[in-house]
């Protein structure tokens, strides 16, 4: 079947079986591998994307099904730099090997927007092999600092 996505605000066509996921669809069909192939079962969050806003797994979700733009880790920065709180990860050394960094930021984003109260239960559907909890909860406090100040 033939479907149309906007992804990181460019519009994109494609042909895919009517059981291709998003997760697939972006890594093996558009090249933005920033979206990894976690556990392949909705459980690790390493595949977190934003559609229309909302951060879902994108391993769970029909590429068909998505009629709302999508934003993956490749189209949060811009010309001017780092999204505030992909340097936040940086700045609190918040990744280590990097496998679920991109799911991991993309759930933060939402956590920082939203004004979440209770960043550790937010953030729960995001695994870290790495264990590197501590400064994703810094790194995620980091950017919600500087949202508020603007």
């Amino acid at each position: 079947m033939d479907i149309s996505l906007e992804v990181n605000g460019k519009t994109e066509r494609l042909t895919v079986e009517p059981g291709v996921t998003l997760q697939d669809a972006l890594h093996e069909r558009l090249g933005l591998t920033g979206t990894k192939k976690g556990c392949d079962r909705g459980q690790c969050g390493a595949c977190t994307v934003h559609v229309g806003g909302r951060p879902v797994l994108s391993c769970l979700t029909l590429a068909a099904a998505v009629r709302q733009p999508v934003t993956t880790v490749e189209g949060l920065a811009t010309e001017d730099g780092l999204h505030p709180v992909q340097q936040a990860f940086v700045d609190q050394d918040a990744l280590q090997c990097g496998f679920c960094t991109s799911g991991q930021i993309l759930s933060a984003v939402a956590a920082v927007r939203d004004d979440v109260d209770d960043v550790r239960e937010f953030m729960s559907g995001n695994l870290c092999r790495c264990s590197a909890y501590p400064n994703i909860v810094a790194a995620v406090e980091q950017a919600r600092s500087a949202h508020a100040s603007v």
